[in-house]
């Protein structure tokens, strides 16, 4: 059964960047494929809105800006605007591209809340949560780590991240540390609000069996047999307030996605039309995601929706992943590629990596990137096959001074059917691979087809019959064009002005037009489509790549490079030698010790060191120790330390102390 086009308005969106960063190419694993699903939809005739905008909530983002020492809201702003010129610099087209931090989210996010609550879907509880004393403040989410309970890897507060990916709530980790400071974090008992997924079991089974998925979402029937209440609520400052509780936010997970409701009723409200016949009415809303967040939009979403009561997804289309040389993906590992510093800045036209990502394996399969094969594909295909026949073509008509015109040979038109056929049909599956491949199939059948006709004799022999072998050629150029152009839509609308059209009308033509008869027009002197990425080239980006990973591997062995000062900013550094007069362990901590210095003042200084793990009180007590005594006054668990004892940190402290004697408060230069 065919599904599109279809009387039901489409919207579709693409998973939420973090603005908590810049864009790498795997973020464009999810947004050029949902690209080139949309356009092609509109080719087709079907009406579609297309909506994204960037995550601006939770812990990431406020634990990254007191890090650069600024606001969540300033580096918010500052990701935003990457990501929105990245989407332009890749021509992703979205209808709207909004922000979670915007106003219209705000309240349709404490809306949708009201209504979970209104429908007994919300409830309040007290849980035990993290805390850390020495920070004094709570520990949501990524502010602690410490033990999966279910699988007993190091996981984050809400998630096994590096062990069985489970989603973890507040409270659930065991043996909490605070991610700030490192100390171990105490509990305290909270209230929280509770949406209530366990009611929804049923529901989501007889949801997944009719959604219109990819063959990943499918392991999603197998969580619905097995739910938890989800906490909604977290104790922090930035983010969308919960309704009648200024002392708590939305998780994030609950306002992330309501996002997608809210950016549409931006962009309804700006062309006149009404939101909810899209959210409140009978559509078809497809998202596009990572494949590491279907549980949050196969499970906790329509469900949230479903008790909100608003319009269920119709399709979830989860990607594969992206490998870097064939290992996974790591900022931290170094195997990671900028989609500014790496790609623009070095000059390869985003067409290309549209197309790499498009062709390169299934849809739901891992991608994997590496230079070589990046170079290998483009050269072969788009430059070898397509490029190489529309250039061939229009250069060999515009030497010659020739007309093109005649019939449309049965060959060509069935060729060109037959990519048509498999657009139509693939963009129904998510195959995108197929339908570049179709395209690429097309162009080498143009190159079969022109060469086989030998117009370069043909044109001393009978001029008519080669106007009309390069008639049928163009037709070729035309079809490949706006087949072409859901991909590689700045190249596709070269092709389309070097065929005598105004370059901006391709996007409204429709699929059925490669069939249309070319209409011979003047048309611009042919240039280059696809210029062949060189070795030089390609082994200067390896060399990059290559460095980078070494620098992760040196960092990771503990090889990181120090920042160097200048010899008048290490003398601001007041060191002395101290002695020590007394000390004693902090209550409530097994690695702080307090202890009374002597550095040659008036009184001794009060200083908190965490060596109490390798140095008892008493075996403190008359040591000679070397003292930073120009540290500006902090309180580690609510004792005020002035000043910080120096020690050599290899497997565990080793307090340094000086060869000979020495007097307290002598400088140490």
């Amino acid at each position: 059964m065919t599904e599109f086009p279809s009387d039901r308005p489409v919207l579709v969106t693409c998973g939420l960047p973090y603005a908590n960063g810049a864009a790498h190419i795997g973020h464009l694993r999810t947004y050029i494929p949902a690209d080139m699903f949309v356009r092609t939809l509109r080719m087709m005739g079907q009406n579609t809105t297309f909506v994204c905008g960037s995550d601006t909530h939770g812990t990431p983002i406020v634990v990254n800006a007191e890090e650069q020492g600024t606001t969540p809201g300033e580096l918010v702003k500052k990701y935003h605007l990457v990501f929105e010129q990245t989407f332009k610099n890749f021509e992703i087209d979205f209808n709207h591209y909004g922000s979670t931090d915007d106003l219209e989210n705000h309240e349709r996010t404490r809306s949708i809340v009201r209504d979970l609550e209104k429908n007994g879907y919300v409830y309040p509880k007290e849980i035990k949560v993290a805390y850390c004393g020495h920070c004094q403040r709570g520990l949501p989410d990524r502010y602690v780590e410490g033990t999966c309970p279910y699988c007993g890897a190091l996981a984050r507060g809400d998630e096994c991240d590096i062990g069985c990916q489970k989603h973890l709530e507040p409270g659930d980790i065991l043996d909490p540390r605070c991610r700030i400071c490192g100390g171990k974090a105490e509990t305290r008992v909270k209230e929280h609000f509770f949406f209530k997924l366990s009611e929804f079991g049923p529901f989501l089974t007889d949801y997944l069996n009719k959604l219109h998925a990819t063959s990943n979402v499918n392991y999603a029937k197998e969580w619905a047999k097995d739910l938890k209440d989800w906490c909604i609520t977290r104790n922090l400052e930035w983010g969308v307030k919960y309704p009648g509780h200024e002392d708590l936010v939305v998780y994030v997970w609950v306002d992330a996605p309501i996002g997608y409701i809210a950016f549409t009723e931006e962009y309804m409200s700006s062309i006149g039309e009404d939101w909810k016949n899209i959210w409140k009415g009978d559509s078809r809303i497809i998202h596009f995601i990572g494949g590491d967040i279907i549980y949050h939009h196969c499970i906790f979403w329509p469900a949230m929706l479903k008790g909100a009561g608003y319009t269920l997804p119709w399709g979830v289309v989860a990607s594969g992943m992206i490998k870097v040389n064939d290992k996974k993906f790591s900022k931290s590992r170094g195997y990671i590629v900028w989609v500014e510093d790496d790609y623009l800045a070095h000059g390869f036209h985003p067409d290309l990596l549209r197309y790499y990502i498009l062709s390169y394996t299934s849809h739901t399969k891992d991608i994997n990137f590496s230079w070589k094969e990046f170079q290998t594909k483009v050269n072969k295909e788009l430059v070898g096959s397509f490029g190489n026949f529309v250039n061939r073509v229009l250069t060999f008509i515009e030497s010659k001074g020739l007309d093109v015109k005649g019939e449309i040979d049965p060959s060509v038109s069935e060729a060109i059917k037959t990519a048509m056929s498999v657009a139509k049909a693939e963009i129904e599956n998510y195959e995108f691979k197929k339908i570049c491949d179709s395209i690429i199939t097309l162009a080498d059948f143009g190159n079969t087809y022109f060469q086989g006709h030998e117009p370069w004799k043909l044109i001393k022999e009978d001029k008519a019959a080669c106007e009309n072998v390069l008639y049928n050629c163009t037709q070729i150029v035309k079809a490949l064009a706006i087949l072409s152009w859901p991909s590689i839509p700045a190249k596709a609308e070269e092709i389309w002005g070097m065929l005598g059209y105004d370059k901006a009308s391709l996007s409204k033509v429709p699929l059925e037009d490669a069939l249309l008869p070319y209409v011979s027009m003047d048309r611009p002197k042919p240039t280059i489509l696809f210029s062949k990425l060189e070795d030089k080239k390609i082994a200067e980006m390896e060399k990059i790549l290559n460095e980078r990973v070494a620098a992760a591997e040196a960092k990771a062995a503990g090889f990181k490079e120090v920042p160097k000062v200048s010899i008048e900013e290490f003398q601001k550094i007041e060191i002395k030698i101290g002695r020590v007069i007394s000390s004693e362990r902090i209550k409530g901590s097994k690695k702080l010790l307090k202890s009374m210095i002597d550095v040659g003042e008036a009184r001794p200084r009060q200083i908190v060191s965490g060596i109490a793990e390798q140095y008892s009180p008493e075996e403190m007590v008359g040591k000679t120790v070397v003292v930073i005594t120009n540290l500006k006054p902090v309180k580690i668990m609510g004792v005020e330390s002035n000043g910080m004892v120096m020690a050599a940190d290899s497997n565990g402290a080793t307090l340094l102390t000086p060869e000979k004697p020495s007097e307290p408060g002598t400088k140490v230069r």
